[in-house]
């Protein structure tokens, strides 16, 4: 399913739009997250399926979205997406795709002009697509007036310095090329690392482990608390065990930590829990029982 229509709730002081680029079945439950077992998946069958597992084909059901942050005046994106006719031979689902992101933006209220932040919380290239458009062949900021906040860690590590991750995949360089070095050129690009404050209800964190620059948002408003967590989870079965990775992090020990203690301020404080790749209501509270943790109550999103 491409460009549902956009749905919203209010945080304190902080209207929170989601955008959905995708959403649908995508890999094999226990190739995403390997350590997972069947077990695990088909005792929790009554509420993954189907908004976050098929159980007759077993894949995995996700999304791909932006979060609309509108706090203090001004628009934040967190995280842009796949994008528009990009190369990536790694991922052929989204080689060349076609969507309609800028559309459901403008649906939204929001025009390129209008966005203010731009929070990439990693750089992969489901998180970094629009940040760029293709104009008459060149590749230019999507949103003219905004600052690019990038972990430096994922730019040393993708960028030329490390010479794109380490030479491990082709896509690393191609998503480098065309959605970060544009932003740099442009001088619109922030490196930060260990915390990095937005505004007064908006805070960066890193959060290493998926990728060396991982991080959070950390949203807090009135009594309203949330996290944007990005890739710390990709499926609910991490918060019931959060010591099964995704496929997808390349420091197993790293991550698992940082989820973990995610999840336990997350608990502490109910902050909900805003994964970047959860379907059905795509947000969630965490609760603590014993050592480990369970699922309070779905976000409630309501039309924009």
């Amino acid at each position: 399913m491409e460009n549902e229509s956009p749905q919203g709730m209010v945080l304190g002081d902080v209207e929170v739009i989601r955008i959905v680029e995708w959403s649908g079945p995508f890999t094999p439950a226990r190739d995403m997250v390997p350590a997972s077992g069947a077990e695990l998946w088909q005792e929790n069958e009554n509420w993954l399926a189907p908004d976050h597992w098929e159980p007759d084909s077993d894949r995995a059901v996700v999304a791909l979205q932006t979060w609309v942050l509108r706090s203090g005046g001004r628009t934040v994106l967190v995280d842009t997406g796949v994008g528009n006719g990009r190369e990536r031979p790694g991922s052929p689902q989204f080689h060349h795709w076609q969507g309609d992101f800028l559309g459901a933006l403008a649906r939204a209220g929001v025009r390129p002009q209008d966005v203010d932040v731009v929070v990439n919380t990693h750089v992969h290239g489901d998180h970094v697509g629009w940040n760029t458009v293709d104009v008459d062949g060149a590749w230019v900021p999507t949103f003219p007036n905004a600052r690019y906040l990038v972990p430096a860690a994922d730019d040393h590590h993708f960028g030329p310095a490390n010479a794109y991750g380490n030479g491990l995949r082709e896509d690393d360089r191609l998503i480098y090329e065309d959605s970060i070095a544009p932003v740099h050129r442009a001088g619109q690009a922030v490196l930060w690392d260990g915390v990095h404050r937005i505004d007064e209800h908006l805070t960066l964190e890193s959060a290493p482990g998926h990728t060396p620059g991982s991080s959070v948002l950390r949203l807090a408003s009135g009594g309203d608390r949330a996290v944007f967590v990005g890739d710390l989870l990709h499926s609910p079965v991490q918060i019931l065990r959060p010591s099964c990775n995704s496929c997808f992090c390349m420091d197993a020990e790293q991550a698992v930590a940082s989820r973990r203690r995610i999840l336990e301020r997350a608990a502490d404080e109910r902050e909900l829990v805003v994964p970047a790749h959860f379907g059905g209501a795509g947000a969630v509270e965490v609760r603590r029982e014993g050592g480990e943790f369970t699922l309070g109550r779905w976000a409630d999103h309501g039309p924009v």
